[in-house]
């Protein structure tokens, strides 16, 4: 399924940082110590792509980042993926605003993900709105958006997309393959559906399995639909739906936690309330609300849990303590005990911080130390 290289994006989205809660966030001064520099997304395309439901896709890209350099043999590479409504830049800074990766902390030159000696491939996933095959996209059949007719996508599709990528750029085993949130799901059905592949895996703020059920994508699409342009999802030639996606973004952002994180920066609460619907809105110019819909259907449908016995990789799981997304009380130990009934060599770490959600990258220097002995270990196997 691989095909050539392309540096043209099928989507008619824009390629830009990461516009979720995470690289919104600035970093701090120590993130630029080691960094990556500046980075560039590039695309991979193949043809005739299949996916698990029986659908073909004429054309299916998929945006990428990379830092560091891949060993003749293939073999040190590490695999980052992204959560649900954020993209894949996750380390260094972007040419087209400077913006600074979400996981900056975690990787680079002498970090826990340490790129003198690892490369690490930072991979969008199939169906987000971040350069990749998403419902924006072109239809080759009708010359317009594949909107709510782009066809349904599940974890094994993403995760098999990202193998397509990997194998063109000569990737033949992963030291690891490690992801925040929607990120999570991605490594834990790595580890299910490659278990050869990589020697470790690290989900983090995430479960092995999906909440909701198709009853939660119809609420979504219903929220959606409160737009006044929605349209059944045929959008994209009547301004969009920027004032809907916009009101859904704030309450996800302050689910997230974005309350505590700008307390010290706007005390105000006006101001901080401004500043958060700003983000917001910045965020809904950029992601497709379809795309969001396709994800969430694909969320709802993962399972890795059934699969658990699968995973030869050596797991490290990590919750914060102040999730209210993947609550640790809810999570770890039912998590853990799991993996051990299904004989996988696992532990468990959890970041104290205050930031929820968004803990893995805004407090990195809580869990790198943890991260660097994890990735330490698993470089002595490869």
């Amino acid at each position: 399924m691989t095909g050539p290289m392309s540096r043209r994006p099928l989507s008619r989205r824009p390629m830009v940082a990461s516009l979720g809660l995470m690289p919104l966030i600035a970093g701090t001064a120590a993130h630029a110590e080691g960094s990556v520099g500046i980075v560039e997304t590039r695309t991979f395309t193949t043809t005739n792509f299949k996916l698990q439901g029986g659908a073909v896709l004429p054309e299916m890209t998929i945006a990428y980042e990379t830092y560091g350099k891949l060993a003749p043999d293939g073999r040190n590479a590490v695999l980052l993926t992204h959560g649900f409504t954020s993209s894949h830049h996750m380390a260094g800074r972007t040419t087209a605003n400077g913006a600074e990766g979400s996981w900056d902390g975690l990787v680079g030159p002498g970090k826990a993900i340490d790129t003198d000696r690892l490369y690490v491939v930072s991979s969008n996933m199939l169906g987000s709105s971040y350069g990749s095959t998403n419902p924006a996209a072109e239809n080759p059949a009708t010359g317009k958006p594949y909107g709510p007719d782009f066809p349904d996508i599940t974890l094994i599709d993403i995760v098999g997309a990202q193998k397509a990528l990997l194998d063109s750029l000569g990737v033949k085993h992963l030291v690891a393959v490690a992801g925040p949130s929607f990120g999570g799901y991605q490594t834990f059905q790595w580890g299910v559906t490659y278990p050869d592949m990589m020697d470790g895996l690290v989900p983090v703020v995430t479960a092995p399995k999906g909440s909701g059920d198709e009853a939660a994508v119809k609420s979504l699409v219903d929220t959606l639909a409160k737009d006044p342009h929605w349209n059944g999802g045929w959008y994209y030639d009547n301004g969009g739906i920027v004032g809907g996606l916009t009101d859904m973004r704030v309450a996800t952002l302050k689910r997230y936690g974005i309350d505590d994180q700008l307390a010290a920066q706007f005390p105000d609460k006006a101001a901080r309330e401004a500043e958060i619907r700003k983000r917001a809105e910045t965020w809904s110019k950029v992601f497709d609300g379809n795309s969001l819909v396709t994800l969430r259907r694909a969320s709802v449908r993962f399972d890795a849990e059934k699969d658990m016995a699968k995973i030869k990789a050596k797991v490290l799981y990590v919750l914060s303590r102040t999730d209210k997304v993947f609550p640790p009380k809810v999570l770890a130990t039912a998590v853990m005990a799991k993996l051990e009934a299904a004989g996988v060599t696992a532990d468990y770490y959890e970041i104290d911080s205050d930031f929820g959600h968004s803990a893995s990258g805004l407090d990195a220097a809580k869990w790198a130390p943890r991260l660097r002995t994890f990735m330490a270990g698993l470089e002595k196997r490869s």
